[in-house]
């Protein structure tokens, strides 16, 4: 986190981390600009945006670190890491990539290892693509709601949100759960 001065209000660095076509620059773009590109283009290294809100009458910059998963790119993490406020960690409901699930464990422990115990929220996309019956009450896919929700409690997330990058389901409360939490954190630091 980074205080701006009085007028320009505070600053924080969102790391978005997560396996190869999870749909993290989709969910950033969704969030951001309100669209979807549908065409996958794999992010080489990271991609920067920046983003403003208005939290309860102070100015807020987000600085979206997209940082690519695939597995040829883990030398180069850990430096965009560095000074994270918060981080998203996203992983895809979609059949074919059940195994992204399986790998937030290790997602988390590398990023808690060069960023400590900051806010972090976890995103299970791509919704969109199954029938939420199935993942609600199936206890042999991976990333029931039960399994997930028990994870993320487990490891102090601060959120678990099923999102959507193409319909936009859950992705603005996601985002702003953690934005908020930040936000909060900062004021209280401001205070001290």
């Amino acid at each position: 986190m980074k205080k701006l001065n009085a007028e320009k209000g505070y600053g924080f660095k969102i790391t978005v981390i997560g396996d190869g076509a999870v749909g993290k620059t989709s969910l950033i773009k969704k969030y951001t600009q309100g669209s979807f590109q549908k065409e996958y283009i794999s992010t080489l290294g990271t991609q920067f945006s920046k983003y403003e809100e208005v939290i309860d009458g102070d100015k807020v910059e987000l600085y979206l670190w997209d940082i690519a998963g695939q597995d040829s790119f883990q030398a180069l993490r850990q430096r965009f890491y560095t000074g994270s406020s918060g981080a998203i960690i996203v992983f895809s409901h979609a059949s074919e990539q059940t195994e992204s699930y399986n790998h937030v464990s290790k997602w988390l422990d590398d990023f808690k290892k060069h960023c400590g115990n900051i806010p972090i929220v976890l995103f299970g996309n791509k919704v969109d693509l199954i029938d939420n019956g199935e993942l609600a009450s199936n206890p042999n896919i991976p990333a029931s709601d039960s399994n997930v929700e028990q994870f993320a409690k487990d490891n102090r997330f601060i959120g678990y949100y099923k999102t959507s990058a193409l319909t936009g389901q859950g992705v603005t409360d996601a985002f702003k759960a953690l934005v908020r939490k930040l936000y909060m954190i900062a004021k209280i630091s401001s205070f001290s």
